[in-house]
C-alpha cells in the first residue's frame, strides 16, 4: 500500500502527513491558514441609522454611489456635454428665424433665469431683465452644477453624518457586575481527528497558579461544552449563559488523544469568540480567525502534538453603548497563542508518531478580563442642520461664482455677444410681421376675391370651388353693385402687386396702412354717395 502525496510511513505500515498537512480525501493537503486574517466586530453595525432607512434602499444605493467621486465625475461630464451641445447649436443656420436651431437657440435663451440681470450694461442705463442665449447657456450649467455638488453633500450627511466617540473611565464594582452576557468561546482542530479523540474538559481553574486566589471548581458549575465534528477538524465549544465578567482569571483545558491506527494530530487551531447581551439576539460582539504558528514571520509548516500545552490567551474587557439604550456588551479578543509542542521536519515527527508518549495534544482557553476601565461609545453629530444648510448656501454660491466670471469675461471681451437679445428679438419679429402679412394678404384675396393679389391668376374668372364662387347665391345679388363699387376702389395696378407668401417682405415696406385707408375712403364715399341719392329722391318726391 503507497502512502499518498506529501506523506511518510511510519511504524512500517502506516501512513502520515508531511508537517503542515493534513488528510482530507485520503489526500494531505496544505493548511495555509484564513486568507481573511482576524475578523473582529463589535456587535454594532458603524453604519449611521435614520428615519430614511426604513423608506430607501441604501445598500442599492450605495452599489450605483461607491463614492463622492462617482458623483463629482457625472456631474463634470454633463457640464461639460451641456455647454458643447450649446456651442454646436450657435453653428448652425439661422435661415430668417425658421430653422430648427434658431428655435433651439431661443429656448436656450429662455431659460436664462440666474443671470437676466447681470448681463452688460453701457454707463448711465437702467438695469432690466435681458434673457441671452449666453446666459440661458451658464444658468442652466451652473443649476447642473448645483445639482451635482448637492448630491454629492447629501451623499456625505447621509453616510459620514456622525462619528464614533470612544471614552475611557475607570470601573467601579456595581458597574462591572451590571455587565451580564452570553459567553461562547469555539476552538476547532484543524485536522483529520474526530470527537473520539477528545477527553473534554472537567474542571475550571480560577486564579492564578501557586497564588492564593487559586482554586478549582467542576466546569458544570459554570459553563458546559460541546464537541462536533466538522470539515476541518473536531469544534470544543464552551458556553457560559449569563456571565459576568471574571474577576479571576479562567483556565480551561481539554486532550486529544491517540486512537489506534489514528494518531492525534493538528495542523493549527481556528477560533470563533462570541459575546452577547443576555437576552439580546441583535447585537453580537465576536472576533474570528485561525492559527497555524506563533507569529508571522515563522511560515514554516508545522504540526502540533506532544505533552507540552497550546494555550490560547483570551482576554474580555466590557464596552457600554450609550447611543443604543445604554446597551452593555463584553468584547472578546484572542491577545496571545502560546504554542506547545510542535513539529516542522519529518523525521521527528515520525519519531513522535512511534512514541505512544506523545500520543496526545494538550489544549488551554486562558481567559482574562481588562476590567479595569470601561469604554463608552456614543454617536456625536459632525454635521447639525445649520451646518447642511451653510454648505448647501455654499455649493450654491460657488456655482453661481463660477459662471457669472464666465458670462462678464465673455461679454467683456466678445462685443457681439453684449447685444443678441436685440438681436434674436428683431429676428423673430420680422418672421412674425411676414406671418402676419401672409395671413392679411391670404384674407384679402380670399374675402373679396381680388385677381390682382394672386399673380397667377391672369384671368377674371374666379376658380371653381373657392369661398368667393360659393358665395354667389340669390341672397348674394343685391349687393353686386356694391361688391362692384368696392373691387374698384380697391383695385391696385399692375407695379402694385402684393408679394406672394414664398416672397421675402420687410415688415417696414408692408403697404398695410394704405390698403386699410382705401377701404375706409371706399367705405366713407359709398355712404357719401347713397346719401346724396336719398336727398334728391327726397327733393323730387316733394316737387
Amino acid at each position: 500500500m503507497s502512502c499518498p502525496e506529501n506523506a511518510f510511513r511510519y511504524n512500517g505500515t502506516q501512513c502520515a502527513c508531511d508537517p503542515g498537512h493534513y488528510l482530507v480525501n485520503k489526500s494531505c493537503l496544505l493548511f495555509s491558514g484564513d486568507s481573511r486574517g482576524w475578523v473582529v466586530g463589535s456587535g454594532v453595525s458603524a453604519e449611521p441609522q435614520f428615519f430614511l432607512t426604513t423608506v430607501l434602499s441604501l445598500d442599492s444605493i450605495r452599489r450605483l454611489t461607491q463614492s463622492q467621486a462617482v458623483l463629482l465625475e457625472v456631474t463634470l461630464v454633463t457640464v461639460v456635454a451641456w455647454l458643447a451641445f450649446c456651442f454646436a447649436v450657435r453653428l448652425g443656420r439661422v435661415d430668417g428665424g425658421r430653422s430648427t436651431w434658431f428655435r433651439i437657440r431661443w429656448w436656450i435663451s429662455r431659460f436664462d433665469f440666474t443671470f437676466d440681470t447681470r448681463h452688460w450694461l453701457e454707463d448711465q442705463q437702467v438695469v432690466v431683465k435681458r434673457k441671452t442665449e449666453l446666459g440661458g447657456t451658464f444658468s442652466v450649467a451652473s443649476s447642473i452644477l448645483f445639482i451635482g455638488l448637492l448630491s454629492a453633500l447629501l451623499y456625505q450627511v447621509i453616510m459620514k453624518r456622525s462619528i464614533e466617540v470612544h471614552k475611557i473611565r475607570p470601573a467601579n464594582a456595581p458597574d462591572l457586575l451590571s455587565f451580564v452576557n452570553d459567553l461562547e468561546f469555539n476552538i476547532t482542530a484543524i485536522s483529520s481527528m474526530t470527537c473520539s479523540h477528545l477527553r473534554g474538559p472537567r474542571t475550571v481553574v480560577l486564579g492564578t497558579p501557586g497564588f492564593i486566589d487559586y482554586r478549582v471548581f467542576p466546569l458544570s458549575k459554570y459553563m458546559s461544552y460541546s464537541c462536533q465534528n466538522t470539515s476541518m477538524g473536531p469544534t470544543v465549544s464552551v458556553k457560559c449563559s449569563g456571565c459576568r465578567i471574571p474577576w479571576r482569571n479562567h483556565y480551561i483545558s481539554w486532550q486529544f488523544v491517540d486512537l489506534p491506527n489514528d494518531p492525534a494530530t493538528a495542523v493549527g487551531f481556528q477560533f470563533n469568540l462570541t459575546a452577547k447581551d443576555h437576552g439580546d439576539d441583535k447585537h453580537v460582539s465576536f472576533v474570528s480567525g485561525s492559527i497555524k504558528s506563533e507569529s508571522s514571520a515563522d511560515d514554516q509548516p508545522r504540526t502540533y502534538r506532544g505533552p507540552d500545552l497550546n494555550v490560547l490567551r483570551v482576554q474580555l474587557f466590557p464596552q457600554l453603548y450609550r447611543n443604543l439604550h445604554d446597551l452593555r456588551l463584553i468584547q472578546p479578543l484572542l491577545h496571545d497563542f502560546i504554542p506547545g509542542s510542535f513539529f516542522s521536519d519529518v523525521n521527528g515527527l515520525r519519531a513522535s508518531l512511534e512514541n505512544p508518549r506523545d500520543g496526545l495534544i494538550n489544549t488551554t482557553l486562558f481567559v482574562s478580563s481588562l476590567s479595569d476601565y470601561i469604554v463608552e461609545i456614543d454617536k456625536e453629530s459632525v454635521m447639525g442642520p445649520v451646518s447642511v444648510l451653510a454648505n448647501i448656501g455654499g455649493l450654491y454660491v460657488f456655482s453661481l461664482g463660477v459662471f457669472l466670471y464666465l458670462l462678464v469675461q465673455c461679454e467683456a471681451r466678445v462685443k457681439k455677444l453684449r447685444n443678441e437679445d436685440a438681436v434674436m428679438r428683431d429676428i423673430r419679429t420680422r418672421r412674425r410681421a411676414q406671418k402676419n402679412w401672409n395671413k392679411l394678404r391670404k384674407f384679402v384675396m380670399y374675402t373679396w376675391g381680388l385677381n390682382d393679389l394672386d399673380p397667377s391668376i391672369k384671368s377674371g374668372n374666379r376658380p371653381d370651388g373657392s369661398i368667393i364662387a360659393s358665395l354667389s347665391c340669390g341672397r348674394c345679388l343685391p349687393r353686386e353693385k356694391s361688391s362692384s363699387r368696392m373691387n374698384s376702389s380697391l383695385r391696385l395696378g399692375k407695379n402694385n402687386n402684393i408679394p406672394t407668401e414664398e416672397q421675402s417682405v420687410d415688415p417696414d415696406a408692408v403697404p398695410v396702412e394704405r390698403v386699410g385707408s382705401s377701404l375706409v375712403d371706399n367705405s366713407v364715399g359709398t355712404r357719401g354717395t347713397s346719401s346724396h341719392s336719398e336727398a334728391e329722391h327726397s327733393s323730387q318726391s316733394t316737387v
